[in-house]
């Protein structure tokens, strides 16, 4: 049983990094290219300074999967977050905005997941003090 405990919480832990790259990616590619996502929201009549705090979030978010902080309600803000943005991308004429829209609603359920399992054992409990 030890071995299944150790697979499992590397996968916990995997699995929280790697829906954590796509936010931190996210957070990167609003950083160094504002402009794609300002003409996005600008497109939905939304204001582009909304950009900043979407680049934060992401960020803030992403970190906090890896280091398994706060993990359940992160996660929780994570899947709302997607299934929200996932909107942004219901162009029913263009297949690649809908495999987004679908993609979006995938990574909403991992972290429903993570919200409902925890993320396994390999994570910091609380922030150092």
């Amino acid at each position: 049983m030890g071995g299944s405990w150790k697979l499992q919480d590397f996968a916990g832990w995997l699995g929280r990094v790697l829906i954590a790259v796509l936010f931190l990616a996210g957070a990167v590619q609003k950083a160094v290219n504002p402009e794609a996502a300002i003409a996005l929201l600008a497109g939905w009549g939304l204001p582009g300074a909304l950009i900043w705090p979407a680049l934060v979030f992401n960020a803030g978010a992403g970190l906090a999967l890896v280091a398994g902080v706060w993990l359940r309600p992160v996660a929780v803000l994570l899947a709302g977050y997607c299934g929200l943005t996932s909107f942004f991308h219901l162009v029913p004429d263009d297949p690649w905005q809908m495999s987004i829209f679908v993609k979006n609603w995938a990574i909403a359920g991992g972290c429903l997941v993570l919200a409902a399992d925890g993320g396994g054992r390999w994570r910091l409990r609380r922030l150092p003090k």
